[in-house]
């Protein structure tokens, strides 16, 4: 062997003579089953696969920095937040969000932001998408959601009378869908799309006050979408386009960016503000609270094994560091639950000791032991029980967070804060689409909405009127609809006009 060729060997290191020829009893054969080369091979081919996310499938990966840019330290005392010009090592993932793992890139869907910070206090995670609301508030109604993206049961086929009946009944998505509808729903790359944290949270100081604070990353490539036309084109042309981009632009040290703005909330404000602030289907409007420029984001290093660091990366929204907590949104408060135990189905229980998701910029110190996959000294010979007076590590009560006051009755309780669900999705198209983007917005509805039944379809065009009446006439238009019908679903109660187009009571006639 020359001096320095590498040997290939088994798992637990043995030197292999041959990888062309199994071990077989004659020529030809058959194979012995005493080639434990060959069995080592084929079992492990057999477990290469993981479950796949249920949502975020597909993704891209790369590391990076975050560096302060202004001083936020009266608002939070974040570690990695404390100093201007500080720089912080993070890895983010961009991904589609309804399709499975071999879809599109270019497909019309949300598109998943998570970035981990791999701060001296812990890893935080911002967990975010491309567009600041989202479909539903509360998590109730999340797995329901999902399934209307996903494949019909019996066809295994995307199931346009699925997607907008669900939508069509839960009119709170109204702000999302037109989001989507528009040419923000095809961004051209990950690099020419902004980031937002959707979700209200906490920013807690070094005195004890707290504030509601939003994220929002811009990118600084500038914002670039593909229209319907294009993305068609682009998902038979390079269904990984934007895969390759990322990757290939960061090769050719073209590093992506991004500025990191927030808007503050103190909560004083919040309890008497216009629009429910933890209402994830709501924006809190740039007049009311103006974005404040406080980092950058510079992605600069893609990763060495995809595998390794970008499909075994996982992220949580429960992921805090001291200065930064939850809020009372409930589509949070499920989140906080439900990406630990998506993972730990996905990973196993101790995911977090794999390197891309394990804290690198302090030690890890608690009693959690044992579990499947356990690849560090599992704690050793110390304590796996608290208390102790054997020196186990001790909690630090200077990490807990503010309290603030919760009240009312336990109950399943029906959303009544009076904000308009209809309000911003219809000063979005009248104040801040231009006529292009209204005319792109009508086509991409109309090309999908055809396809549901003429019910759903009166359905979902009431909720557009509801929005705007220049918005729902000409969806109408689009889709040759009565007006007036749809002008009296619009005026109906959302129960009564659920009813008046149940498949059981709609005539197909009208």
């Amino acid at each position: 062997m020359e001096k320095g060729k590498k040997i290939l060997t088994t798992n637990f290191g043995a030197p292999v003579d041959d990888d062309q020829n199994s071990l077989t009893a004659g020529n030809p054969g058959p194979v012995l089953m005493q080639d434990v080369h060959l069995l080592e091979k084929l079992a492990h081919f057999d477990r290469e696969r993981i479950p796949e996310r249920v949502v975020h499938a597909k993704g891209s990966g790369a590391y990076g920095y975050f560096e302060v840019t202004a001083d936020v330290t009266k608002y939070t005392k974040a570690k990695f937040l404390s100093q201007v010009g500080k720089r912080t090592e993070v890895f983010i993932r961009f991904s589609t969000v309804g399709g499975e793992k071999g879809s599109a890139d270019a497909e019309r869907d949300p598109r998943g932001f998570a970035v981990k910070f791999y701060t001296e206090e812990g890893n935080y995670d911002m967990v975010g998408n491309n567009t600041p609301v989202f479909f539903i508030r509360d998590p109730l109604k999340f797995p329901d959601f999902i399934h209307t993206q996903k494949r019909n049961p019996v066809t295994n086929l995307k199931d346009p009378d699925m997607f907008w009946d669900f939508l069509s009944l839960t009119p709170e998505s109204i702000h999302q869908v037109t989001i989507l509808f528009s040419d923000r729903g095809t961004p051209k790359t990950y690099r020419n799309m902004n980031g937002y944290s959707s979700h209200a949270f906490k920013w807690y100081n070094d005195n004890g006050e707290y504030f509601w604070v939003q994220y929002h990353f811009k990118t600084e490539q500038g914002i670039q979408n593909l229209t319907r036309e294009e993305a068609e084109i682009m998902k038979g042309k390079d269904p990984d386009h934007a895969t390759r981009d990322l990757h290939n632009a960061i090769e050719r040290g073209e590093y992506p960016s991004w500025r990191l703005e927030v808007q503050i909330m103190t909560p004083e404000e919040a309890e008497s503000y216009r629009f429910d602030p933890f209402d994830i289907t709501k924006v809190w409007p740039h007049a009311d609270y103006p974005p404040i420029t406080i980092g950058r984001m510079v992605l600069n290093r893609n990763p060495e094994n995809y595998f390794a660091e970008v499909e075994q990366s996982a992220f949580s929204p429960a992921n805090f560091v001291p200065g930064i907590a939850a809020s009372p949104d409930k589509m949070l408060q499920g989140r906080l639950f439900s990406y630990h135990d998506t993972h730990r189905h996905r990973l196993g229980p101790n995911y977090h000791l794999l390197p891309v998701n394990s804290a690198k910029g302090c030690p890890v110190n608690n009693y959690q032991r044992d579990g499947f996959m356990r690849f560090d000294n599992n704690g050793g010979g110390s304590p796996n029980y608290y208390p102790n007076s054997f020196g186990g590590p001790e909690p630090d009560p200077k990490a807990a967070e503010p309290a603030f006051d919760v009240s009312g009755k336990a109950g399943r309780q029906k959303y009544i804060h009076p904000n308009d669900d209809f309000v911003q999705s219809g000063d979005l198209y009248r104040k801040v689409m231009t006529d292009t983007d209204r005319d792109h917005l009508i086509g991409n509805i109309v090309s999908h909405l055809c396809n549901a039944q003429k019910r759903i379809q009166y359905r979902q065009t009431a909720v557009f009127f509801k929005a705007d009446p220049d918005y729902g006439r000409r969806v109408a238009k689009g889709l040759n609809l009565d007006v007036k019908e749809v002008e009296r679903l619009a005026n109906m109660s959302q129960d009564e006009r659920a009813k008046a187009t149940a498949q059981e009571t709609y005539s197909e006639t009208k």
